[in-house]
């Protein structure tokens, strides 16, 4: 797929889950069960032991229209093994240009974190397909109808903070879609083996 095709289908499915596993034995369980929920899109974290490994594990074996992507990254020599592991789309919680260019070479799309209106416009200038917003928590769903207002033609996701009664705010204040951790995947229920 293209990064346009990549972007456009993570913007169809509206949500992209975020995985922070600490065994990644669990990885599989997981990415089923959301799966059987209707959620198509994962984001393996850098913070999870062995993520790499995990998604040159699972990639080959996602249902199909599934999307897996790489989150956390933050240098260009992660950016390189997670796409050579099938990672079909970067994140990262910082804005860094490096990022975006070594994901552009693979033609995967890159997805910055931002914070500030400046911010958020140097990365979209930078050629962020998406714009992660984060932390989200920070301001609420306001931010970024009043972000939106004046830059309609940015692609934004919040991340953090989004959970299962507002993201429906989320998107309604314009988001491309929304990045759903904790609130999506119960540590307590994964653990258990639920």
């Amino acid at each position: 797929m293209t990064r346009f095709e990549v972007t456009q289908q993570i913007e169809t499915l509206g949500i992209v889950a975020v995985i922070r596993l600490q065994d990644p034995a669990r990885l599989r369980a997981v990415v089923d069960a959301i799966a059987s929920g209707g959620v198509r899109a994962l984001e393996v974290t850098m913070t999870v032991p062995r993520a790499i490994e995990m998604i040159a594990e699972i990639a080959p074996r996602l249902p199909k229209g599934f999307l897996i992507g790489a989150g956390t990254v933050l240098d260009k020599a992660t950016v390189t093994r997670a796409i050579n592991a099938g990672a079909q789309f970067i994140v990262s919680p910082v804005f860094r240009k490096e990022l975006i260019m070594a994901s552009h070479v693979r033609e995967v799309p890159a997805m910055p974190g931002c914070m500030t209106p400046t911010e958020i416009l140097d990365a979209w200038d930078a050629g962020a397909d998406v714009v992660k917003v984060f932390p989200a928590t920070t301001f609420g769903p306001g931010f970024l109808k009043d972000v939106m207002a004046p830059l309609p033609h940015v692609k934004l996701m919040p991340t953090g903070g989004v959970t299962l009664d507002n993201a429906g705010d989320w998107i309604r204040a314009g988001a491309l879609a929304v990045c759903v951790g904790s609130a999506l995947l119960d540590s307590a229920a994964i653990a258990a083996g639920r």
